[in-house]
């Protein structure tokens, strides 16, 4: 999977989902703070992968603003 900023992973994650009332919730498994919701059970999948994407996006520009060149980085694939 090709993510924004260049880096290339395989790295496979868990998805979960529960029908709560007439909506979908949904959160990766292994990074806290993923989650979303929708009406289908589709539309909360797509919510989900835009969810993830924020997430590491906004992770990215915290760190860049810390560290900012300070920082060694590499890619890790898993």
């Amino acid at each position: 999977m090709l993510i924004k900023g260049g880096y290339n992973t395989n790295m496979q994650l868990t998805a979960s989902y529960k029908k709560v009332g007439k909506w979908y919730a949904g959160w990766v498994n292994e990074i806290p703070g993923v989650n979303t919701q929708g009406r289908t059970l589709a539309s909360c999948k797509k919510n989900l992968r835009d969810a993830l994407k924020m997430v590491l996006e906004a992770n990215r520009m915290v760190a860049k603003k810390n560290f900012g060149k300070e920082m060694l980085k590499e890619s890790l694939s898993l």
